[in-house]
């Protein structure tokens, strides 16, 4: 067992996540399940887990990303104009409204964008991270601290049940362990 966060370690955290210029909490673990990760694997913005590094259970740790180690400064080529035209589906049941919250289907997977603009023809979609280009403030509390399995690290994720035989039917992992 490790004393410290490292890389390879399986970390739970209560945390609370807030904009500095406001004092808005934008997210928190309040009321929740801790927020369990493993260290390393790019599962986290990169700031977070290096302002946790050397951590202990036990200790609280506050600080303060700027947008490059949170998620990123927004990006103009991440903004695209769409034929209105491609909503006439959605259109059909709800009227389309600027700061609506969609999702397109890329290529590559479920693409999450806001929209920011309408006008007859053109839908604006900003597909820039919510909190892109904001300083984040957090809070964060550590409540565990383990090392990784051998899976847990080949795979790059936390399973659910390192305890459980992957054969056993409450496991959400498959035959080779990985959930």
């Amino acid at each position: 067992m490790t004393e410290n966060i490292e890389n390879d370690t399986i970390v739970s955290v209560h945390y609370t996540g807030t904009l500095p210029d406001s004092g808005e909490t934008f997210d928190s673990s309040e009321g929740r399940e801790p927020l369990t990760f493993i260290v390393g694997h790019k599962q986290m913005i990169p700031g977070f887990e290096r302002e946790l590094m050397g951590a202990k259970v036990g200790d609280k740790v506050e600080f303060t990303l700027a947008p490059e180690d949170a998620y990123g400064m927004k990006e103009d080529a991440a903004i695209m104009k769409i034929p209105r035209s491609q909503f006439a589906q959605l259109e059909e049941s709800t009227k389309l409204e600027v700061g609506f919250q969609l999702v397109a289907q890329m290529p590559h997977g479920p693409a999450p964008f806001t929209v920011t603009d309408l006008d007859d023809d053109t839908v604006t979609a900003d597909f820039n991270h919510a909190l892109a280009g904001k300083t984040l403030k957090f809070n964060v509390e550590v409540v565990s601290i383990r090392s990784a399995t051998e899976g847990e690290s080949q795979h790059g994720h936390v399973h659910e049940s390192t305890e459980t035989s992957t054969k056993d039917s409450s496991s959400s992992c498959n035959d080779d362990g990985c959930c």
